[in-house]
Order: structure tokens, then sequence, then C-alpha cells
């Protein structure tokens, strides 16, 4: 028996769409896999761990002793918040959260996990941030923040205008990096205490440095926002004395600038050239309208360029419905020869039809495909 071809398509959509889900697992199966084994340099990798604990403490912080008598258990065990029930219950969990570097985090937990019991049971009171304690004082992986290097160097600065307040030092809060400083945009210099070429000064205080962008007329330096505190030119703007840069109007400076079938529009410091509409051979704007010359098979109409077989078709059109209702109405006259009451009833549909059908047209664009366009008119 010859199987339908429909269901040979609809098994073979199965089997393609089974197959796709596969890949898509095994592909997320893979990146999942990645995540997890992603490692990171010491501080970040115990950053990423002291996270996790402090998760587990929000997350256990309403806890206290399951069954029996809680106010018994306290009395006796001590408080839930520093028992060990409340250790194990954090631990159990520790990583488990994590996205990315997921292994390195459990092994560094298990590397840890003394450390970690010593400042639970001993050092809360006096260290009570676990990062500080683990990270910063027993292992030394990581730096205090606004501190570079193996000694924990204050960075330039330090401590209330590092890198002048507008960079980033290099290696703050790690054990790595020399304490250099990454400005931000806008700004240069050792300790990012100047402002960089495109920018200028436009607050300067004992303390605060503001630099903002130089006017986009501006070549290179200035002294204020707008395009006359510039001292040069960009290209495409042109420097009046005691006015400033101005902007160049290639379109008016030239009227072959764009090449082919297409217009030029002014942009400030350049321009653009953009297609002409297709009735167009070559055009001043966009749309019919704006050609200098009409396109093969185009005609000029009421300052427009058109298509020059439209009206030919139009008039089929209106001759083909013309016909059509001619044959209504020979057709009603040859049934008034035998029954004028059913003439009558028909002649009124076709009456009605004919009025509904030219009113629609007349309406809407069907007639017309450009406005105030006379189809029956000449050429």
């Amino acid at each position: 028996m010859q199987v339908p071809t429909s269901v040979v398509f609809l098994n073979l959509f199965i089997i393609a769409s089974i197959c796709m889900n596969n890949v898509q697992c095994e592909k997320e199966k893979s990146d999942k896999e990645e995540r997890k084994s992603q490692k990171f340099p010491p501080c970040a990798a115990c950053k990423i761990l002291t996270g996790s604990f402090k998760k587990g403490l929000e997350r256990t912080s309403r806890g206290k002793f399951e069954g029996g008598d809680s106010a018994w258990e306290e009395d006796k065990l001590g408080s839930y918040s520093r028992s060990e029930i409340r250790l194990v219950e954090i631990q159990e969990n520790l990583c488990k959260e994590v996205k990315h570097g997921e292994t390195q985090c459990h092994s560094l937990a298990e590397e840890l996990e003394g450390q970690i019991e010593e400042w639970w049971f001993k050092h809360q009171d006096i260290h009570p941030d676990i990062h500080d304690y683990i990270c910063i004082e027993k292992t030394e992986r990581c730096c205090p923040k606004d501190h570079y290097g193996p000694n924990c160097t204050p960075c330039p600065g330090y401590p209330d205008e590092v890198c002048s307040n507008n960079g980033k030092c290099k290696g703050a809060g790690t054990r790595k990096g020399n304490g250099g400083c990454f400005c931000d945009k806008g700004y240069i210099g050792d300790i990012c205490s100047e402002c960089a070429p495109g920018y200028y000064e436009s607050y300067k205080d004992e303390k605060t440095l503001l630099c903002s962008a130089c006017h986009v007329a501006c070549d290179g330096s200035c002294r204020g926002a707008g395009p006359k505190d510039c001292d040069k030119c960009a290209s495409g703007w042109h420097m009046i004395e005691d006015k400033g840069c101005f902007d160049i109007d290639e379109c008016f400076e030239s009227d072959e600038i764009c090449p082919g079938n297409q217009f030029c529009i002014n942009k400030e410091g350049s321009y653009a050239c953009l297609a002409c509409d297709k009735a167009c051979n070559g055009c001043t704007g966009d749309g019919p309208d704006m050609c200098i010359k009409c396109a093969e098979g185009h005609h000029r109409k009421d300052n427009m360029c058109i298509n020059s077989d439209l009206l030919g078709r139009k008039k089929q059109e209106n001759l083909a419905r013309y016909l059509t209702y001619f044959g209504l109405c020979v057709a009603i006259c040859i049934i008034l020869q035998r029954n004028i009451y059913a003439a009558s009833v028909i002649g009124l549909l076709v009456a009605i039809y004919i009025s509904v059908s030219e009113y629609m047209i007349a309406h809407s664009n069907v007639q017309d495909t450009m406005a105030n366009m006379d189809i029956l008119g000449p050429a």
C-alpha cells in the first residue's frame, strides 16, 4: 500500500524536530558544563565563595531549631543564629546557586572549611564580614577596598580621591595590579587629573574636576561647549571669524556630489545620498514630484512622473467594467420579454450593484493610483 505523501512529510518533520531538540539539549548541556568548570583568579574565587555563604546567611536568617521545645533548645543549646546546625545548613547549600565557577567554588569550600568554622565559632564579633576575615586576613587572596598588590598598597589618592575620582585603580581589592589609574572617558594623566583632547574643564575646585565633551564641530581642543569655542574646526565645518565653526552645506556647493540616480541631504559636518523615486531619472528630493526628468516608461502629468502604462491599463479596466454593466442590462431586457416581474426584481438588484460599485470606486484608490489623476482624460 502506498503511504500518503503528507504522512511522509509529517514523519520527516517530527524526526527533524527531535534531532534539532537533541542538538539544542546537547549544546545547552555543554554550555552549562563549561560555565561550571570556569576558573577565576584567587581573589575573585574567594569572593564567589563568601558571597554564596552570605546568601546562606540571608536564607537562614529567620530559622530556628526544628521540633520539640524551641525555647528549651535555645536555653540549653544556645542561639540558633550562632549554632552548628545553622552552619551545617549553610554549608550544605554552598555554591549551588553559582552559575559560573561552581566546581572551583566547591573545591575552595572544602579547602577553607576549617577556617570558615573558625570564623563562625570564634571571630564573628571581631570580624562580622566573612569576606574580610577569610579572603583578606587569613588566606591573603584579596586586599581591602582601594588597595592593590602583594602588600596591599593604597591606591593613588586614597582614601577620598582615588584617581581623582575620575578613574579606577588597577588591581584594587586584589593582590594583583600596579596601582596605576585607568581613567574614565574624557580624562587623562597619571591620576586622571586632566581633561583629554576633545574635552574641556566645565567645573573645577580643590577636590573635583569635571570634563565635558567639545562640540562636534571641534577638531581637538576647545574652550567651551559651543561651536564658537573650538580652537580648530573639524572636517565638514569652516571657521568664521568671531563666530566660530559653521556647517558646510556640501549639497549646496555641488549639484553633482551624489552619483547616479540619487539626491543629497545635508547633515552636521557631512552629507548623505539617498535614492530617487523609481519614477525619476535624477531628482532634487524624495517622491515622484521631485524628478528632474522622468524615468523610462514614465511621463510627467501635473508636475508628477507617473507610469505611462498606467493610463492604458486603467482605460482597459473601465472599458471592461462598462461592458459588464451593458451585458447585465441586455440580460434584463431579454428576461423582460418573458417575465416582467422577474425582470423588475433583477433590474433593481443590478441597479443597486452598479450604484454600490461606482460609489466604492469613487471613494477608494481603486480608480486612481495618483492623486487627482484623470484616468479618462488625455495623456
